[in-house]
């Protein structure tokens, strides 16, 4: 008997990708943290199996193609492959543009100035209250599409530009169709913490009651996550621990806005309260870094939001993973203070202000922003068993994630196995 009749049969796959110059990868399921967040899996000459939406198969081509026939093969060109972006920080909920606010800040005015003279925040509640759920979903889905031609396959969706209970939740119905609609996958978060209502000016207690008692419970069957801004001129923090222990009880998750523009002690309070995630951080203490890290809570960065508000605090990133942190990256993609969607553009610039390596922005845009869902387990790697989520570019190299400004590389994105663009 021959050796050609010994080897195993071929066997059939939905998806066969070859030509991998390079595949980059975090592995495991849990976020790397510290030193580790830096160990990537690299390898050469690399191809990939899918089948029913998930990683079949990773290794070297000529093992592959010899295992493996696929109903369709895709040549990523000897370029780059990473898995799928994860952004776990965006408000996409909204109709109309602040590019007047913006106009207003190069002028000089400090985002707490623009809003107390009614921007900010407020001046997004006329578009989402006169809006209707379908005007919404219109407005969405072309943010959705650039979100998938920049290589992102998953993002965390937050409302929050309603602060009504029927305009959150409208909010929350307009992620749940755009769920269904587009092959970007949102992890919905109510955010009706965002700011007090107009209508509660002087009584933010009557509004935190309506919270607790009728949007939370209502949003626990919409949403994944409640989320609060953090901060002595919206939530302080007795405030925000009410709030956040109210939506856990009522079942959901917590995520946190702290410290974003003042050392108010919120990260603090997100550890105390062993949040998924505390976002921002530009002003946390010492102290709040070193409690993130004990509790194995994930800090979610932004770090075009300080460029985009003309703001000179930077958020501690080297001094978070150095203390054992397992950090994410986010655009904070929205219509006042970062209106961006390149997961490309957050690597560069964490480079560029956090000098954090090309590895640990690769993974605080993957692995890390996975586990900050809950997702680390199905997302954010190339491994067998994960969903078959990648991203091939014509990068030569991972270290050209973070080297090049500017350009958007991606050739080809697969979303569970298929590609969608």
């Amino acid at each position: 008997m021959s050796d050609r009749d010994d080897a195993p049969p071929i066997e059939e796959v939905d998806l066969l990708v070859t030509g991998i110059g390079e595949l980059a990868t975090p592995t495991g399921t849990l976020a790397r943290a510290g030193a580790s967040m830096g160990a990537l899996s690299v390898s050469r000459g690399a191809a990939v199996a899918c089948d029913g939406g998930r990683f079949v198969a990773v290794g070297a081509e000529h093992e592959l193609t010899s295992r493996f026939r696929g109903r369709e093969v895709l040549d990523a060109g000897g370029g780059l492959a990473i898995p799928g972006l994860v952004d776990s920080h965006t408000h996409p909920v909204f109709l109309g543009t602040r590019e007047g606010e913006f106009e207003q800040r190069i002028g000089g005015r400090s985002y707490v100035e623009i809003a107390a003279a009614g921007g900010g925040i407020r001046s997004s509640l006329e578009g989402v209250r006169g809006s209707t759920e379908q005007l919404l979903l219109a407005a969405l889905l072309p943010r959705l599409d650039r979100f998938l031609q920049l290589g992102t396959t998953t993002i965390e969706a937050k409302t929050g530009y309603g602060l009504t209970v029927a305009d959150e939740l409208k909010g929350l119905d307009v992620i749940a169709a755009a769920n269904q609609a587009h092959a970007v996958e949102l992890v919905a978060t109510c955010l009706g913490a965002h700011d007090v209502p107009p209508e509660f000016n002087g009584r933010p207690e009557d509004w935190i009651e309506i919270v607790c008692e009728e949007l939370w419970p209502a949003a626990a069957t919409k949403a994944a996550f409640a989320d609060v801004f953090t901060e002595s001129h919206v939530f302080g923090l007795d405030a925000s621990r009410r709030l956040m222990e109210s939506a856990r009880e009522h079942g959901l998750g917590i995520r946190m806005h702290v410290d974003q523009l003042t050392s108010l002690g919120g990260a603090e309070l997100a550890a105390e309260l062993g949040a998924s995630s505390a976002d921002h951080l530009e002003h946390v203490s010492e102290h709040g870094i070193a409690a993130l890290a004990d509790r194995g809570v994930q800090p979610v960065l932004c770090p075009l939001v300080p460029l985009f508000l003309g703001e000179a605090q930077e958020a501690p990133a080297r001094r978070m993973i150095d203390a054992g942190c397992a950090p994410a990256l986010s655009t904070d993609f929205n219509p006042g203070s970062c209106y961006c969607m390149s997961l490309f553009e957050v690597m560069s610039w964490a480079a560029l202000r956090y000098r954090m390596s090309a590895a640990e922005a690769l993974t605080g845009t993957t692995l890390n922003a996975a586990c900050t869902l809950g997702l680390g387990h199905e997302l954010g790697s190339v491994e067998v068993g994960k969903r078959a989520d990648l991203v091939l570019t014509d990068l030569p190299n991972y270290s050209h994630l973070t080297y090049e400004l500017g350009r958007n590389p991606v050739q080809k994105v697969i979303k569970g196995g298929a590609v969608v663009r």
